[in-house]
């Protein structure tokens, strides 16, 4: 058993390494993007809801769900904490009567649009240890793993 181990460690030995490097990576990326967030104490959540309500107007929870792979029960916490604070409200879907839509405030949209360049500015600003070839590069790499 353990030389079947033995075997499969060296066989995938460089891809194992490669999986240890991006999810380092991921982390890194991740602890310096959440920065600007706790700057405005929202939630990776809660400003990935601002800014698809503020690029795509307004949603559906479960078009929310689907943009921001969330789950249900997170994003229905979410969303009710969002509305406690006035950052979005829900309004009646018009099509589907059943069905609710979420929607920016004017605070929503204040507080996005005072987050966004920051943002961005900050986003780039992690992937500047890249040239843009390299940035450009990376990206189609990793678009190798959509299947």
């Amino acid at each position: 058993m353990i030389e079947n181990v033995q075997k499969a460690l060296e066989k995938n030995q460089e891809a194992l390494r490669s999986l240890v490097i991006l999810h380092r990576a991921s982390d890194t990326i991740y602890k310096q993007e959440i920065e600007t967030m706790k700057k405005y104490n929202l939630t990776m959540g809660q400003f990935g809801v601002l800014e698809a309500l503020y690029n795509k107007g307004d949603l559906r929870i479960q078009e929310l769900i689907d943009k921001l792979l969330s789950t249900s029960g997170n994003m229905t916490v979410v969303i009710k904490n969002m509305i406690r604070d006035g950052y979005i409200t829900k309004v009646p879907d018009c099509h589907d009567k059943r069905a609710s839509r979420i929607h920016l405030t004017d605070f929503g949209r204040k507080t996005i649009e005072a987050i966004l360049p920051e943002h961005y500015d900050n986003i780039g600003h992690i992937f500047g240890v890249l040239s843009l070839e390299e940035q450009e590069t990376l990206n189609a790499i990793l678009k190798k793993f959509k299947r």
